[in-house]
């Protein structure tokens, strides 16, 4: 599934003189939900000093410091003050993200905003008004996939506190998403959601790999490795009932018939998922929520943003002998050409140069 992970589009500059009421109203709940958040950090380093921190966050802290540490020194990610300070947030999730495609397409709607360029999504710091937002897109005919984000990104902006809502998993969970979240203060290049995301990732994956090798928790890579192997059967199932939609929707029939067959390609993703779980994957249950919440082509294309290119990406690192500043500058490299070129340059790379 997709790493619930979103770019905060932040108000910067003339907003209201770039566009109408509508948009000022989302810069504005982005700008006040974000400062909310900013205006209630507290410092890491003194949560772990200060002996009336309750021991489960101070233990929390000291985890998250180690990483965050090892982000800098051992991956050669940005060493600045984000996710040096934390946010208890009190709720589940920090955003939530609104994607829509039409009925037959599994192109995803994008958004544009100053600074971030283009994304597929619009966030919200409020439930209630991402929801609002999902009506009116199926209002407008377009199916619509709303998703809890546990962390967010500016780039870079502003120095990024880690959030209560990064810590509902495991460290190894808490590691991935900070080494994901750093890597786009690395490289991050406008309008290539794809590209920044599947970058992202293999930052992700192989500092989480390395981290836990470090560490000696043989343990805990043992099962991050049977969970990529899971994300991987995962994506590779969902691109097989994605190619059978785009077939369905290239294809002859009317509108109802197109309808008929998208509903019987998606009961039949169900039902290959089932298959997988009680067979390869031995009655693992992880993904369970994801195939019994409704499945349209917005969710579909949501998943595959945040995939597609990440084998590319870790074949890139590997061609860099592991060497993170030289992946960082191979991928630059990449993220100045046109879009077309850079997704065809680095699925035919052959060297880092």
């Amino acid at each position: 599934m997709h790493r619930n992970i979103i770019r905060l589009v932040i108000a910067i500059g003339l907003v209201t003189v770039l566009a109408g009421c509508t948009t000022v109203s989302y810069y504005a709940q982005s700008l006040n939900g974000h400062l909310e958040i900013m205006s209630a950090r507290q410092n890491v380093d003194r949560l772990i000093g200060d002996a009336s921190t309750a021991e489960p966050l101070r233990a929390q802290m000291t985890v998250a410091r180690d990483i965050r540490r090892f982000a800098s020194v051992e991956l050669d990610l940005p060493d600045n003050a984000s996710y040096r300070s934390y946010v208890d947030i009190g709720r589940e999730y920090v955003t939530w993200a609104v994607f829509a495609a039409p009925e037959f397409s599994l192109m995803p709607k994008f958004w544009c905003f100053p600074v971030f360029g283009c994304v597929p999504y619009r966030g919200y710091f409020s439930k209630a008004t991402a929801i609002s937002t999902a009506r009116e897109l199926q209002e407008e005919g377009l199916d619509v996939h709303v998703s809890g984000i546990t962390a967010y990104s500016t780039l870079g902006w502003t120095s990024d506190p880690l959030l209560s809502t990064m810590f509902g998993g495991d460290k190894t969970y808490l590691a991935a998403l900070i080494f994901h979240e750093l890597a786009h203060q690395r490289v991050y290049v406008n309008d290539d959601t794809a590209f920044n995301e599947a970058f992202a990732v293999a930052v992700e994956t192989t500092g989480v790999r390395k981290w836990l090798r470090a560490s000696g928790d043989e343990a805990a890579l043992h099962r991050y490795e049977a969970g990529l192997e899971r994300s991987a059967d995962f994506v590779r199932l969902v691109a097989r009932t994605r190619a059978d939609l785009a077939r369905i929707y290239a294809g002859p029939g009317s509108t109802d018939s197109r309808r008929v067959a998208k509903s019987a390609a998606i009961d039949e993703l169900r039902s290959r998922y089932r298959h997988m779980r009680d067979t390869r994957w031995g009655g693992y249950s992880g993904y369970d929520a994801w195939f019994e919440a409704p499945i349209n082509n917005a969710k579909l294309a949501a998943t595959s943003v945040y995939s597609d290119q990440v084998p590319a990406f870790v074949r890139l690192f590997e061609l860099c002998s592991a060497d993170y500043p030289r992946f960082y500058a191979a991928v630059h490299r990449l993220g100045r050409l046109a879009r077309a070129d850079r997704a065809r340059a680095l699925e035919t790379a052959q060297t880092c140069e």
